[in-house]
């Protein structure tokens, strides 16, 4: 299945907390999307890898995915090298995206930033013709998305552009609560974590909320790319609430 879309994320839930909304968004616009989740997140505090995928099912159902698979990279300890690297680009090779979401570049987990250059490194090389991988013993194609756009998570980081999410903000809400062991919970007794706890949650919204200000609407995404971003023509930047 060739999707238009692939969202990669460290740990179930970086996507959902990220760019959930462009996903519903683009899903809505008749567009195959996709997540791809390269740990289980077994080091997490709360919870555990076998409830977390089943967090991760319900999460995908909400956000109307075609497909969500994990990796299973170690949690922690994965490596920005060859074998990881292959996964990856086995991954970018079966569904073949024109855009590639991934994490921000330097965030408060160290895995978030380690991973951002997984990705991106891997979909270059996924275009390269004479690296060799197969799927279900049958050579892939060579292939390179048109971006890798890198969504922000956690860390003030400054977006390049953002992207209206206010339709589909309290359907992203619906699918960041699925990971219900993760974030706080009213009357539940799991341990402290940094985002377990209320005002973590209202700091997911109100980020949200301060990117949809800078262009004039209630909710937002923001992403940053290091590739030049262009317009067909200026009709794209003309908004009827601006």
């Amino acid at each position: 299945m060739k999707l238009d879309l692939l969202a990669f994320g460290v740990h179930p839930d970086d996507v959902e907390l990220s760019c959930g909304g462009l996903l519903l968004k683009e899903k809505l616009n008749g567009k195959k999307t996709g997540i791809i989740d390269l740990t289980e997140g077994e080091l997490g505090t709360r919870g555990t890898a076998a409830t977390r995928r089943l967090e991760a099912a319900a999460a995908a159902k909400i956000l109307g995915v075609d497909i969500r698979e994990n990796l299973q990279m170690a949690d922690g300890f994965f490596s920005n090298d060859e074998a990881h690297q292959r996964k990856i680009i086995q991954s970018v090779r079966k569904y073949q995206p024109e855009i590639v979401l991934c994490n921000a570049t330097a965030d408060r987990h160290p895995d978030h930033g380690r991973s951002a250059k997984l990705v991106s490194d891997a979909c270059f090389l996924s275009g390269l013709m004479k690296i060799e991988t197969t799927d279900n013993n049958e050579n892939q194609a060579a292939w390179r998305p048109k971006y890798v756009l890198h969504y922000i998570q956690d860390r003030f980081i400054m977006p390049n552009f953002v992207i209206d999410i206010s339709n589909e903000f309290e359907q992203k809400l619906e699918a960041i609560k699925a990971y219900y062991t993760q974030f706080h919970q009213s009357g539940e007794n799991g341990p402290t974590t940094y985002i377990s706890t209320p005002d973590f949650f209202e700091s997911v919204i109100y980020r949200h909320k301060w990117f949809g200000k800078m262009i004039g609407v209630k909710y937002a995404e923001g992403f940053l790319s290091d590739k030049m971003i262009g317009l067909e023509n200026l009709d794209a930047l003309i908004k009827q609430n601006t």
